[in-house]
């Protein structure tokens, strides 16, 4: 597989709509975009994916439907730690303070008591 940080914007948004649904058909996609492409242009991008080897098609039924090659977890991590190193500088704490703040419902008694546990349980387990 390629370099995922090499995707054009809009091979990212692709890219991005398919870890959000999972898989998805060329209509699908293309209602999710901004600004959407033709069907054709599209496909002709899903396409390009698949020979990267970022995705994956499959048929069912009439319609042929695309997949991540990555999992989505996976992809998520990676993701994160490309944000942390690119606008945080590799700290941890600096994103984390920044999302707290930023948050417009705030942090819930569940949510607060969950990174709590968390630090606890990386600090027992020595990371």
């Amino acid at each position: 597989m390629s370099d995922p940080s090499k995707l054009s914007r809009r091979e990212r948004q692709i890219m991005d709509a398919l870890f959000s649904r999972g898989e998805a058909t060329v209509n699908q996609i293309a209602g999710t975009l901004p600004d959407p492409p033709t069907p054709m242009a599209v496909r002709r991008m899903l396409h390009i994916l698949v020979e990267k080897g970022h995705l994956r098609r499959c048929g069912q039924g009439r319609e042929v439907v695309y997949a991540p090659m990555e999992a989505r977890l996976k992809a998520g991590r990676s993701a994160f730690e490309k944000v942390l190193e690119t606008f945080f500088g590799g700290s941890l704490e600096e994103a984390l303070a920044a999302h707290l703040v930023s948050r417009k419902d705030g942090v819930s008694e569940e949510e607060r008591d969950r990174l709590v546990q968390l630090i606890e349980q990386t600090r027992k387990e020595g990371r």
